[in-house]
């Protein structure tokens, strides 16, 4: 295959850049234009781009290839049939109709997605279309671009913790083309000025301190974990699941200094009984200062809710502070928890969820405006005005098989905003439950505090 330098200025003759003077969408004057997508148009300019680009990754840590729309579609077609390795294709917004999926292909929850994109610059779209992806329960650890125009999406997506492999630099493209005499001088020097100067600072939500989400919450059970998150400096909801009273209590006693909820499957314990099982459990969260989360997923009717949490042998409404309940019943179905604050079901990571974009967006008008909900189960970030509860976290899957970190505190905290943790088998399984509830309670408050 010919040299990189020969390469790019094979590409060059199609017209993929331009110099003069050029309003950018963002207003500022730029004196280059560049446009990728004349390469889709020579089969054999593609094929060889696909290889290069391929040469400078880890191929085996991708499961699937994926080109943010529209530039970098034939860019990743071009390297799926290259590497075998299969491609999925990202919309730019959901079908309005039929399956009203946003991402398109065949694939699975938690394969590693390959993002190629044809030109970088604030980063701002690459941002976007991963937590899209991610969304759809698919991680990203790769991202792959032709060309980097250099003012500071590169740096911003390496600072997430992403890997970020670019083909050229603007600058390298401005040396090639002043040696083979394209540029004068001139043009370089104002070319250089441009891009040291115009560094564009893409600006994305702030994550809000607990201190300021207690502000402006208006729910009693939602001010009261935000309350003990600040007071005991933790975030950590652990997950009981176990089957028997006494291990329940054990259980409690034994991580309740160092969590804010203690989340029950109550209808698991063989042996519940009201007075031995929640009395002392009640006494506990009391002593230790933690609320009662009970994961009923409640996703019926509203009477028949109503039926289940305040009747039959449990009586969730009478010790629960947190219910967690799907909203697919509608917003009424939310009316009967009086007494607890709802975690809604907002999406799930499991294979084959059918909680897609198009649920997702209208179970979030309800949860936004539901005066019960003070917060989510998500796998993406939500509105600031809404509580992020993310499951699945273990500080012990920092590495997995594919190089890329996820659910670990550091990944949900910075890239997704989440507020609470809920840990179950990095506690409950351990063999000190205590101290690996301490491990999780710092570990979690310290990716908090750097997520600020």
């Amino acid at each position: 295959m010919e040299s990189k330098k020969e390469f790019f200025l094979e590409c060059y003759k199609l017209g993929i850049i331009k110099f003069g003077r050029f309003t950018l969408k963002s207003g500022i004057e730029s004196p280059f234009y560049v446009d990728l997508r004349p390469l889709a148009s020579e089969p054999k300019i593609l094929k060889h781009l696909a290889n290069y680009l391929l040469e400078m990754l880890p191929l085996d840590n991708f499961d699937v290839i994926c080109g943010v729309p529209y530039a970098a579609l034939p860019m990743a077609t071009a390297m799926s049939l290259e590497s075998y390795i299969p491609l999925i294709i990202k919309r730019k917004e959901a079908k309005e109709y039929g399956t009203k999926k946003l991402i398109e292909g065949i694939y699975k929850s938690g394969q590693n997605c390959l993002l190629v994109e044809d030109v970088i610059t604030s980063g701002k779209s690459l941002v976007e279309t991963i937590a899209e992806v991610e969304s759809e329960g698919l991680k990203v650890s790769d991202i792959v671009v032709v060309l980097d125009r250099e003012q500071g999406g590169k740096q911003l997506l390496q600072e997430k913790g992403y890997h970020v492999h670019t083909l050229f630099s603007i600058s390298e493209v401005v040396e090639i083309l002043k040696e083979v005499d394209h540029l004068t001088e001139e043009e370089v020097l104002r070319i250089n000025e441009f891009i040291a100067g115009n560094k564009i600072e893409f600006k994305e939500e702030k994550r809000l301190s607990y201190e300021q989400k207690l502000e402006n919450c208006e729910h009693s059970v939602g001010k009261k974990i935000l309350e003990i998150a600040i007071a005991k400096q933790s975030n950590l909801i652990a997950s009981a699941d176990v089957t028997t009273t006494k291990e329940l209590l054990e259980f409690a006693e034994q991580v309740g200094p160092h969590i804010v909820a203690l989340k029950t499957h109550i209808d698991i314990i063989s042996d519940f009984d009201s007075d031995k099982t929640i009395l002392p459990l009640k006494d506990l969260a009391t002593k230790h200062n933690f609320l009662l989360m009970e994961d009923r997923k409640f996703g019926d009717i509203g009477n028949t809710q109503e039926l289940q949490y305040r009747g039959g042998m449990y009586k969730i409404s009478h010790w629960a502070d947190l219910v967690t309940s799907h909203v697919i019943a509608g917003y009424q179905s939310i009316d009967c928890f009086m007494n607890s604050g709802v975690i809604a079901i907002l999406s799930m990571s499991s294979k084959g969820a059918l909680t897609d974009q198009n649920y997702r967006a209208e179970a979030l008008k309800i949860v936004e405006t539901h005066p019960n909900i003070i917060g989510c189960v998500a796998q993406n970030k939500v509105p600031a005005n809404v509580l992020l509860f993310t499951p699945g976290v273990n500080i012990s899957s920092k590495g997995d098989d594919k190089g890329q970190q996820y659910n670990t505190p550091e990944h949900v905290f910075k890239n997704l905003h989440t507020d609470f943790v809920i840990v179950g088998r990095g506690i409950y399984k351990a063999e000190n439950v205590e101290k690996s509830a301490k491990l999780y309670k710092l570990e979690s408050w310290n990716a908090y505090l750097k997520s600020l």
